[in-house]
């Protein structure tokens, strides 16, 4: 090969080699700053795209988590009032059973009768009050609603299940005389069975929706476990990459130093 100060091949095809590595060292390094092997569309279009993709439906089943824990929180109001409720009408029931004697005394009747508009007017406040986020399932003013169940917009519905006094129809009670009392009686009872099934029917559609979130959430961690086999760096594998690349860059700036002093030992031949 004829010797040139104007065209060294060996110091051109050092510098490339050497290119090369920084540029594998840089890839590697930014592997191991992020995390990730695949960072970007340039790293891996296909796999990036797949990706993002899950990332999409990552972010939905994050929304759809949002609205499962607000539809929940909803029903669990309902549920403690009601429960609160239903307490209520057992100690009312108590009450009128005390007052249904026909020869009860002007004054404890009074009082019997008393201590059940207390609690009658207890329960009207729970109704009041047992509200979430706008929404109150046992009002006398409440209507049906429904709860984000999935990404494609499918919902869980929730029915009303009014608990007023008016509803429940013991209103109008009143343990002003025995015959009152026996009225109020049977008022009281049906109000204790209703409760109870209105009890139920919440209890029920809180369970589907605790059940769905649970699997939202699985289904959540499965995509993210996902996403990280497609994009995660091997943080071991890209450490030892990262030596070696470190190695091959010292030795590519000592073969661009030899080849680059090549040229030198031209002066020798005008000694």
């Amino acid at each position: 090969m004829a010797l040139s100060v104007n065209t060294n091949v060996g110091a051109m095809v050092a510098l490339q080699n050497l290119n090369k590595t920084n540029g594998m060292l840089e890839k590697t390094q930014l592997s191991i700053t992020t995390g990730l092997r695949v960072a970007g569309p340039k790293d891996d279009a296909s796999t990036f795209a797949i990706a993002q993709n899950m990332r999409g439906d990552i972010a939905g089943l994050g929304a759809v988590k949002t609205a499962l824990a607000n539809g929940e929180a909803t029903i669990n109001v309902a549920i403690e009032a009601g429960q609160s409720i239903a307490d209520m009408l057992v100690e009312m029931k108590a009450k009128v059973v005390q007052a249904n004697q026909a020869g009860l005394d002007s004054a404890s009747r009074s009082s019997l009768h008393n201590d059940f508009t207390a609690l009658r007017d207890q329960v009207a406040t729970i109704v009041a009050t047992a509200e979430f986020n706008g929404t109150n399932l046992i009002g006398v003013s409440a209507s049906a609603t429904s709860v984000l169940s999935t990404v494609d917009g499918s919902t869980i519905a929730v029915s009303a299940q009014k608990m007023d006094t008016t509803t429940l129809g013991i209103n109008t009670s009143s343990l002003a005389t025995s015959a009152n009392a026996a009225t109020a009686l049977t008022a009281i009872d049906s109000a204790i069975t209703s409760v109870s099934d209105k009890l139920a029917s919440l209890g029920s559609v809180a369970k589907r929706i605790e059940v769905q979130a649970g699997f939202t959430t699985k289904l959540q961690d499965i995509l993210r476990a996902g996403v990280g086999n497609l994009v995660d760096a091997d943080l071991a594998e890209e450490s030892a990459k990262l030596q070696a690349l470190q190695i091959k860059q010292q030795l590519g700036v000592q073969a661009l130093s030899i080849a680059n002093s090549g040229p030198q030992a031209i002066l020798g031949l005008f000694g």
